[in-house]
């Protein structure tokens, strides 16, 4: 899954200036390193404490370590070649207001991705997701790459392990847009205020926090649970 997102941000060079915004301990930018020089990538996350799991990783001891905020990026325009997001958008607040900043922070003809899930077929599985509103769907990606200002947008439908072999559809998307002017549009007068990576813990952030967790600590036993159903075969009750 990871190589198949990745393959959509068009790592082709070695010494493209790459971010990954929202890398927690780096599975993605693992990923990454494999076709860009470490020096050259910059790992951005919200928690400390899964950056520093991530400096205890050898291979990312190279890459620039940096805390966060998707929607209020603390780098100046035009900073990037490539900017990569893997499986953050379900915890952001306001997507439409991160994507607008990845464009921001990429040179025209740059290139951003970001792979995501989609809402799950299954009931319960949708419920959950419904419920917390973590799983944008295909159009919901394409609408904010647009209105962030990105030209020739695509996406890439990544399967789930056990989707394989389920006959399940797709599971997640990885979708990337290429820049196309420096800066970003103006904000549109609908949009949040940003949350930023130093905001006090309040009690509303608190929840919303807590609610996101919750949800996606829920959704992952139900894809393992999915995955061994399928491993079961057609016709054999659990």
């Amino acid at each position: 899954m990871r190589a198949r997102a990745l393959s959509a941000a068009q790592l082709d060079q070695p010494g493209l200036d790459t971010v990954d915004v929202g890398a927690g301990t780096g599975f993605a930018t693992e990923g990454l390193i494999e076709h860009v020089d470490a020096a050259r990538v910059t790992m951005l996350d919200q928690s400390a404490a899964q950056l520093r799991r991530a400096q205890a990783k050898p291979a990312l001891a190279a890459c620039r370590k940096l805390l966060g905020d998707a929607e209020d990026l603390p780098f100046p325009d035009d900073a990037f070649d490539r900017y990569v997001s893997c499986g953050s958008i379900e915890y952001w607040p306001d997507p439409e207001r991160a994507i607008r900043e990845a464009h921001r922070v990429l040179r025209p003809g740059g290139l951003a991705m970001v792979a995501g899930p989609l809402p799950p077929s299954g009931r319960a599985a949708r419920w959950l997701a419904d419920a917390w509103m973590l799983f944008p769907s295909r159009a919901d990606y394409v609408r904010w790459f647009e209105a962030a200002g990105f030209a020739d947008v695509r996406v890439l439908t990544v399967a789930a392990p056990w989707a394989a072999s389920a006959g399940g559809g797709a599971y997640a998307v990885a979708v990337a847009g290429r820049a196309t002017r420096s800066g970003a549009p103006a904000p549109s007068w609908s949009e949040t205020v940003p949350e930023r990576a130093d905001e006090p813990w309040t009690v509303r952030r608190l929840v919303r926090f807590a609610a996101g967790s919750l949800a996606g600590a829920l959704f992952i036993p139900a894809g393992i649970f999915m995955k061994l159903r399928a491993r079961r075969g057609p016709g054999r009750s659990p």
